[in-house]
């Protein structure tokens, strides 16, 4: 379990760190831009729900994971990626995007290491039921 919390720390700090140093930068692919809503700017201006679900997902995931060896590293991109995004809604209202390829909604790293946590945690879940 300490290898998952490292690994969601880490995560945190990534996401955190590249957001400090990227606000305001508009240069290639880095174009930075807030979201008040959640995936694709769905439920904009919804932020305090936007928390509250967050929250309850990221203790879920918690506790999935200490039940769950097997999903531990997809799950802890997940949790890090929910973390990282929370406190940004937490401390400036709004989550801070910044990678653009312009034929994606902009996104952050967060967000990335929620797509590949869920992308792994797919994966593990069908191994284990071939396993079955």
């Amino acid at each position: 379990m300490k290898k998952f919390i490292w690994i969601a720390i880490l995560i945190v700090f990534i996401d955190q760190v590249s957001k400090f140093f990227l606000t305001g930068v508009h240069k290639g692919i880095i174009n930075y831009t807030t979201n008040t809503g959640a995936a694709f700017s769905i439920l904009t201006g919804f932020n305090n729900l936007l928390m509250i679900v967050a929250t309850i997902v990221a203790v879920f995931v918690f506790i999935f994971a200490k039940n769950y060896k097997i999903y531990r590293l997809p799950l802890a991109f997940i949790l890090g990626g929910i973390i990282g995004n929370l406190i940004d809604r937490m401390f400036f209202g709004f989550v801070r995007d910044f990678i653009d390829f312009k034929v994606w909604p902009i996104f952050n790293i967060a967000d990335s290491f929620n797509v590949i946590g869920v992308v792994l945690l797919i994966i593990l879940l069908f191994k284990a039921k071939d396993l079955k």
